[in-house]
C-alpha cells in the first residue's frame, strides 16, 4: 500500500518537499511508517520528539493505518 505523508518544518527541509509517499504492506502501523521514513531519510533520526498525526489527531505507534488516512509528521516547535 502507498501512504502519503505530509511534512512540516524541519521534516520538510530534510525530505525536500511538502509531501512524500512510501510503500508498505497492508496493516502497517505508525511505527512502521516512521521506521521506513527514517531509513530513507536518516537525518530524521536526529529529531528527538517527532510526532505523527493521523486524520488530524496525534497517533500512537501501534495505530494501524488505512490507505486513505491523512498522515503528517509533526516536528518539535520552538519560538521566542
Amino acid at each position: 500500500m502507498k501512504y502519503k505523508i505530509n511534512l512540516f518544518g524541519i521534516t520538510r527541509d530534510i525530505v525536500g518537499g511538502n509531501v512524500t509517499e512510501i510503500e508498505l504492506g497492508q496493516s502497517a502501523d505508525v511505527q512502521a511508517v516512521l521506521g521506513k521514513l527514517k531509513t530513507e531519510f536518516p537525518k530524521l533520526k536526529e529529531i528527538k520528539s517527532l510526532l505523527v498525526a493521523v486524520n488530524s489527531e496525534y497517533a500512537e505507534a501501534d495505530l494501524v493505518l488505512s490507505e486513505n488516512d491523512e498522515i503528517a509528521l509533526i516536528p518539535p516547535v520552538s519560538g521566542g
